[in-house]
């Protein structure tokens, strides 16, 4: 039998502080904000984009097991949205945010790119991509 996996469900990303995190990502990138009940110990917040979750948690307080080095700005993310790069540009100036570099082609998971990228809080690289047709 082979085994295989079929889709990514979510990722853990370690951060500084929780509610910059989330101050950041829902009013730069508006992902929507998720209180995560588990189980067993403490309620976690994650951050929801479409059918992804992104796992937040704290330096010094991550979940057990945990990457073998969690540390802060490791992370590199692409998102992908259907807003122009234009509006995207004029969004992330009135926010102060500065970007790196683009708008620029690359080449992503599902075909030809155009993205920007910017830092976010923690100096994590945020890629914004629109798909090419």
């Amino acid at each position: 039998m082979r085994c295989s996996v079929t889709s990514l469900d979510h990722v853990a990303l370690t951060v500084r502080n929780i509610p910059n995190t989330l101050d950041f990502y829902t009013r730069i990138l508006d992902t929507d904000t998720e209180l995560v009940q588990p189980e067993s110990g403490p309620a976690r917040f994650a951050l929801r984009c479409g059918a992804q979750k992104i796992d937040l948690q704290e330096t010094g307080r991550e979940e057990h097991p945990s990457a073998a080095v969690s540390t802060t700005g490791a992370a590199d993310l692409c998102f992908l949205s259907r807003t122009p790069l234009a509006d995207w540009v004029d969004h992330l100036q009135t926010q102060g945010i500065k970007i790196l570099a683009g708008p620029e082609p690359r080449i992503g998971a599902r075909g030809l790119l155009q993205s920007i990228f910017i830092r976010d809080p923690d100096q994590n690289l945020i890629e914004i991509a629109n798909l090419r047709c």
